[in-house]
C-alpha cells in the first residue's frame, strides 16, 4: 500500500478521495530533526511551507529507499532543495494553479487595508478611540499599480486591480511576455511609476533582496509595498527605515524571512498590516490544491 505522509495538513475531501483509491494517509507535523526518520515509511511527502526539506532530511529519506515523491501545495517551492532531491532521483513537484486566485485577494485586501487603515482602525476602535481625523486614506481607482513578476498569480492580481481602476505595470526577469497587454518596465522604472508596488516572484536562495533600501530609494514618495510571495525578496530593516522616515506610506506583508516572525520592530510597526502567511488559507483553495494532489499521486502510482 502507498504510504502518503501530509506533513502540513490536508483538506478533509483530498484525504478522502485519497483513501478511497486505496493509498493510506498519515497526517502528523514533524520538526527537521525527526522528518528523516519518519520518511522511511513513507512514499510520498505532502507539504505546505512550514516543513522545510533539506538535503540531511532528503539524504536520510533517500538512504531508507522508500520515498519516491514529495508535492508541495502551493507555488513556491524555496522549502525544498529541489535540485538536490531530484539529483537523488526523487519526483519534486507542486500545485500551481490552485492557491493563484486566493493570494491575489489577499493582496488586493492588504492594499485596501493600508490605504484605508483598516488593520489600524480596527485596533484603535476596540480601544475605545475615535480616530476619525486621523485615518484619511487614498483610493485605488487612478492608481500604478507595479507588479514584480507577473505569473499566475501576478496576472490575477492585475484583473482584481484593473476591476478597481487601477492603472497596472510589469517587470520581471525574463523581459516582456508577447501575449500581455500590460506595459512592461524596467525595474527601477516600475519603481519610480507605481503607487503601489507589489511582488509576485520566487525567491532565490542566496540572492539579495529584491526591495532593499536601494530599490525604496527609488520608489515614490508616499508608496505603498505589498509582499504575498516570499519573505526573503525584502530587507525588513530598510522597510521599516522608510516607513519610519515616510519615504513609504504603509507594507502590507504576509511572508517573511523567519516565519513565525520575530522581528519586533516589523510585528508593531504602525504603519504595516501583516498577516500570518494566509495566501493559500482560504477553503476555496485548500480544495483545489486537495485536488490536484490526488491528481498528481494517481499519475504516479496508478
Amino acid at each position: 500500500m502507498v504510504r502518503i505522509l501530509a506533513a502540513d495538513g490536508l483538506d478533509a475531501s483530498a484525504v478522502r478521495k485519497l483513501e478511497e483509491r486505496g493509498y493510506e494517509v498519515l497526517q502528523q507535523h514533524y520538526e527537521p530533526d525527526e522528518l528523516g526518520k519518519a520518511l522511511a515509511d513513507v512514499d510520498v511527502l505532502l507539504v505546505r511551507s512550514a516543513t522545510k526539506v533539506r538535503e540531511p532530511v532528503i539524504d536520510q529519506a533517500v538512504a531508507a529507499g522508500r520515498l519516491k515523491m514529495i508535492i508541495r501545495g502551493g507555488v513556491g517551492m524555496d522549502n525544498i532543495d529541489v535540485d538536490y532531491a531530484r539529483g537523488k532521483g526523487l519526483t519534486v513537484t507542486n500545485t500551481p494553479n490552485a492557491s493563484s486566485a486566493a493570494v491575489a485577494e489577499l493582496a488586493i485586501a492588504h492594499m485596501l487595508a493600508v490605504s484605508r487603515f483598516l488593520y489600524i482602525a480596527n485596533v484603535t476602535m476596540r480601544e475605545g478611540k475615535w480616530e476619525k481625523k486621523a485615518y484619511k486614506g487614498v483610493e485605488l481607482s487612478g492608481k500604478t499599480l507595479g507588479l514584480v513578476g507577473l505569473g499566475r498569480i501576478g496576472m490575477e492580481v492585475a484583473k482584481r486591480a484593473e476591476a478597481l481602476g487601477m492603472n497596472v505595470i510589469y517587470t520581471n526577469r525574463s523581459g516582456p511576455h508577447i501575449h500581455v497587454l500590460y506595459p512592461w518596465k524596467t525595474k527601477d522604472e516600475l519603481l519610480a511609476e507605481s503607487d503601489y508596488v507589489s511582488l509576485h516572484m520566487p525567491a532565490v536562495k542566496g540572492a539579495p533582496p529584491v526591495i532593499d533600501a536601494g530599490a525604496i530609494s527609488k520608489m515614490k514618495d508616499g508608496a505603498y509595498l505589498i509582499n504575498t510571495a516570499r519573505g526573503a525578496l525584502v530587507d525588513s530593516a530598510a522597510l521599516c527605515d522608510a516607513l519610519d522616515s515616510g519615504k513609504l506610506a504603509g507594507a502590507g506583508i504576509d511572508v517573511y524571512p523567519e516565519e513565525p516572525c520575530k522581528d519586533e520592530r516589523l510585528l508593531h510597526h504602525p504603519k504595516v498590516c501583516m498577516t500570518p502567511h494566509i495566501g493559500a488559507s482560504t477553503k476555496e483553495a485548500q480544495r483545489r490544491i486537495g485536488e490536484e494532489i490526488v491528481k498528481l499521486v494517481t499519475e504516479k502510482f496508478g
